[in-house]
């Protein structure tokens, strides 16, 4: 159950990551931010990939967490409001890193507190790592 209870927490902060990269790429001026954001959309979306074929041997009835409407919404309402009056490289940074931050710390939860096999540990050793470096480039835009 720990392996599941894991897994499901990748793949909510892997899907809630493209949501918001989705969310703010229409904003972007900057090619670089835009390049990086991309990018990690495509991070995020190997993440998830990983995840859900890993579920399968883990428990193959059903399919792994997502995020809901409700979650969906409530991203997208924040990016919008949040970048109503400014829509720099810097606010951009910032509404990215608030994710990112919230990610890794739940990251590092897992890796320390869970008890789950080497696979579900490398693919959130993974995701911690990949948000990690997100972090730092993003650091650039503020």
């Amino acid at each position: 159950m720990e392996n599941i209870n894991a897994l499901d927490e990748v793949n909510k902060g892997a899907c809630m990551g493209m949501d918001a990269v989705k969310y703010l790429l229409d904003k972007v001026e900057d090619s670089s931010l835009e390049k990086l954001l991309n990018k990690s959309y495509n991070d995020y979306k190997e993440i998830s990939d990983e995840v859900e074929i890993l579920y399968d041997k883990y428990n193959s009835d059903r399919e792994p967490n997502e995020t809901g409407m409700m979650t969906k919404a409530m991203t997208w309402s924040g990016v919008e409001m949040k970048t109503m009056t400014d829509k720099s490289n810097s606010k951009i940074a910032e509404i990215m890193l608030q994710g990112v931050n919230m990610g890794v710390i739940e990251g590092r939860k897992l890796l320390n507190n869970k008890k789950v096999d080497e696979d579900v540990y490398d693919i959130i050793s993974k995701f911690v790592a990949m948000q990690e470096r997100l972090v730092e480039d993003l650091k650039k835009y503020l």
